[in-house]
């Protein structure tokens, strides 16, 4: 068994790894994080756990003694390299724990080139090569935060209630979802062009707005619900296999 977190900038979520499948997952408001305490004690006692971390120190130190009982949480930090993927990132370690994650939980699933999305609070536009190198990406406003942007920054536009976008928009509310959700798949299509080529290439997708973004794509592409838990899982079992003497 083991515990992975993903601590982001709206909501953590965790699940519980039987070495096969998850057979518990669970969300909460990153607000809440000392919450965990409470979760925590349905988790099988002594399995390990493993956690990436983008929502600031506060949140880490509340987790940190939220799970304090437990055995010292193992964070995943970006860095060079870990479980064959290789970080081109002009300082490595200032790539988002949780982007790190989603790429070894990408190369995990396909050994092709790939387009890694986190679609959250923000959206990430991550390129995997089929060598494992993540070449660089993109970050843009997630669909939420794009509305409330246009919401709170505008007078004559309002928050969109209803999120159905529209081929030929012909009102304001379908020209914002219509929109923002276009500018979040230009992005992606436009960084798939350099992939697009090779027969096995495709779109990775993790995060609370993938399942409104997919169906729209018109480029290879997969929902991975749980890509970023599958990347701690990996790492953990990386971290252990090589601290294990020959």
């Amino acid at each position: 068994m083991i515990i992975a977190i993903d601590a982001g900038n709206t909501r953590i979520k965790w699940g519980v790894f039987d070495g096969a499948k998850w057979i518990s997952l669970g969300v909460l408001s990153t607000s809440n994080a000392l919450q965990l305490a409470d979760v925590s004690a349905a988790w099988p006692e002594k399995a390990p756990v493993v956690a990436c971390n983008v929502a600031g120190r506060t949140v880490e130190t509340a987790i940190n003694a939220s799970l304090s009982p437990r055995a010292p949480i193992l964070w995943l930090r970006s860095s060079t390299d870990a479980c064959g993927v290789r970080n081109s990132y002009e300082s490595p370690e200032s790539l988002g724990a949780d982007r790190w994650a989603a790429l070894i939980g990408a190369r995990k699933l396909t050994r092709g080139p790939s387009l890694v999305v986190c679609a959250g609070t923000a959206t990430t536009v991550d390129w995997l090569d089929a060598s494992g190198v993540f070449r660089g990406g993109l970050i843009l406003p997630g669909l939420e935060l794009m509305y409330t942007s246009l919401a709170s920054n505008t007078v004559q536009l309002p928050l969109v209630s209803e999120r159905h976008p529209s081929r030929e928009p012909r009102n304001t509310q379908d020209a914002i979802v219509s929109g923002c959700l276009q500018a979040q798949i230009g992005a992606m299509e436009k960084m798939f062009s350099r992939i697009r080529s090779d027969p096995a290439a495709i779109c990775l997708m993790t995060g609370g707005a993938a399942q409104s973004i997919a169906p729209h794509l018109e480029i290879p592409s997969r929902v991975e619900e749980n890509m970023i838990l599958d990347g701690l899982v990996y790492y953990h079992s990386i971290v252990l296999r090589q601290a294990i003497p020959a």
